[in-house]
């Protein structure tokens, strides 16, 4: 399978590729080259520049995106938003029926929800607020959601939060309600990749990644039940320190 990586130098990026290397012919690219070697194909790609992205398109079967930008107003829009419009134009440009797209919980979450609800599930009607990272992420997300019901592609959308590197826990750090490892975290990319597209529920997908959580705010058992993910207890001791 030949999979493109949009925004493959960003902070999830060296944890996907190595993992995705081994068993696909990955086309790498980002405004700079990923921190990582791999075997495969690396281009310089701008996402907000339709022309470029529908280059890098070609000859795909599928598309990860993990491109992001938050705190600039115009650039914001432009990867989060326009970015996930000039994805899937390429999707349709050149019969890609596979796309993964990432972003935070607050995508659909937002702190309407999060302030006052608990067992939270990733298909509830979207309510990211008005912080500009999470309405642009929105954005994009529904951007996805119209094309599939315009064609023939699947979009899985994986939503994080907070990462963790379990070899260096800071334990005295806020935890907050979604928490992962990279590695972890990473490890639902080649689920999504292999997974027969007739047995998604639709063409339109939200999942929440994070590991199992004592205070269930939110859930994660779509990701297992219906990709397989299975959330490791790397980060086992954040929890543990919390409960004393």
């Amino acid at each position: 399978m030949n999979v493109l990586i949009l925004g493959g130098a960003g902070m999830l990026g060296p944890y996907v590729i190595p993992l995705l290397a081994p068993r696909y012919h990955l086309r790498v690219t980002d405004i700079k080259p990923p921190p990582v070697k791999f075997e495969g194909e690396f281009q310089m790609v701008d996402i907000a520049d339709p022309d470029q992205v529908m280059r890098a398109a070609e000859g795909m079967d599928a598309i990860i995106n993990l491109a992001v930008l938050r705190p600039h107003r115009k650039l914001a829009f432009d990867v989060n938003a326009l970015g996930c419009y000039n994805m899937m134009q390429a999707a349709v440009a050149h019969g890609i029926r596979r796309v993964i797209n990432t972003g935070p919980h607050f995508t659909v979450a937002g702190r309407t929800y999060e302030l006052f609800d608990y067992a939270i599930s990733p298909d509830i009607p979207p309510q990211p607020g008005t912080n500009l990272y999470a309405l642009t992420k929105s954005l994009g997300l529904e951007i996805c959601r119209v094309f599939t019901e315009q064609y023939d592609i699947y979009v899985q959308t994986y939503l994080y939060y907070n990462f963790r590197d379990p070899a260096q826990l800071e334990l005295g750090r806020e935890v907050r309600p979604f928490a992962v490892s990279w590695q972890n975290g990473a490890e639902v990319f080649p689920l999504g990749l292999e997974i027969p597209l007739e047995q998604l529920p639709s063409r339109c997908e939200v999942f929440y990644i994070f590991t199992d959580m004592p205070h269930q705010k939110f859930l994660n058992d779509k990701a297992k039940r219906i990709l397989g993910w299975q959330p490791r207890r790397d980060i086992e001791a954040l929890w543990r320190r919390s409960a004393r």
